[in-house]
């Protein structure tokens, strides 16, 4: 019999097939990923003329705009946002609106067009993470700004337009209603027990065992309990942090360690699906210490439909213990 389940954390209600239902990696239609021969890409090493200026990177001692960078941010083309201009908040009746003020950046990881972050070094992989928090120190000090929202798509059926790997930054000058729920269950949580919901999470992962995928020194990775989607995974510093740019060398290596893993498996689990992660963290000047950032991984296997869209329930048919079970077997 199917399991109904709550989230702790925002009281989301699931539907999760039993382990002895679920559907295997083979049972799903998957969008996979596959490169493009000979496609020409204003993102490779090079074409940097095809982009709009860079805001940062990461060079070996070469001029702004010009070939020979790691890593390279740049403004979207055509942003959903734009960071001219004020907010000038006002209503129309019921209605509440805004300008559309913001920053809508891109990250072009490599320069390599056939790599992506499951395939990268772990220095090129550091690069990623070093320019996500460069990025979002930077965005943070625009007093506009209220959450820096950063997020990877791969694949097309994930909603990527671009073949080339890379990310997405968004500089939005309001907080992101699940993110909202999401730190107003955080602190809730921690008025009643004392505690942080998520470090809560994380010892009952290891009491469990079942749902880990992977870990090391600083970072665990799980299939959470209460998932929205087949092979969701999240990872998780081990100790407590609320303050994603705070991390230091060591941090950076093992996060970008844990991520470069985890989607590794992915692809050799998946056969290399189309997949969506982004990052949660805390907004921009929130002091609140009950918050703790992390980075949830979504690969496209299934389809929102009809009931999930009526009810707010999502149906999972792959138990998140089982799902755990074939990441951490994809890589003996």
């Amino acid at each position: 019999m199917s399991e109904v389940r709550r989230d702790p954390i925002i009281g989301r209600w699931v539907i999760v097939y039993k382990p002895e239902n679920s559907l295997g990696p083979a049972d799903y239609e998957k969008s996979v990923h596959t490169l493009k021969q000979g496609a020409v890409c204003q993102f490779c090493n090079g074409r940097e003329a095809q982009t709009p200026p860079e805001v940062d990177a990461i060079r070996a001692g070469y001029a702004p705009n010009t070939p020979g960078w790691l890593a390279r941010v740049v403004p979207n083309k055509f942003p959903a946002l734009r960071i001219e201009g004020e907010l000038n908040r006002r209503g129309n009746g019921v209605y509440d609106m805004s300008n559309g003020v913001g920053a809508h950046e891109v990250l072009v990881e490599t320069p390599d067009h056939a790599k992506n972050f499951a395939d990268y070094s772990l220095d090129e992989a550091v690069n990623v993470i070093k320019m996500y928090q460069s990025r979002s120190a930077s965005l943070g000090r625009d007093k506009r700004f209220k959450y820096i929202m950063i997020f990877k798509n791969f694949g097309q059926s994930a909603g990527a337009s671009v073949e080339h790997a890379h990310s997405q930054i968004i500089a939005l000058p309001l907080v992101p209603k699940y993110v909202a729920e999401e730190l107003e269950g955080a602190e809730k949580y921690y008025g009643f027990r004392g505690r942080c919901v998520f470090c809560d999470m994380i010892q009952q992962e290891y009491q469990d065992q079942r749902r880990i995928i992977t870990s090391n020194d600083g970072f665990l990775s799980f299939c959470p309990f209460v998932p929205r989607y087949p092979f969701e995974s999240w990872i998780f510093p081990k100790d407590h942090n609320s303050d994603f740019v705070s991390m230091q060398d060591l941090e950076r290596e093992q996060l970008a360690g844990i991520l470069k893993d985890v989607l590794l498996r992915m692809k050799i689990c998946l056969s290399n699906p189309s997949y969506n992660f982004y990052l949660h963290v805390k907004p921009v000047d929130d002091d609140n210490k009950s918050y703790h950032w992390h980075i949830e991984i979504v690969p496209q296997l299934t389809r929102v439909a009809g009931f999930e869209w009526g009810t707010g329930f999502y149906v999972v048919r792959t138990a998140p213990s089982v799902a755990a079970e074939y990441l951490r077997g994809a890589i003996k």
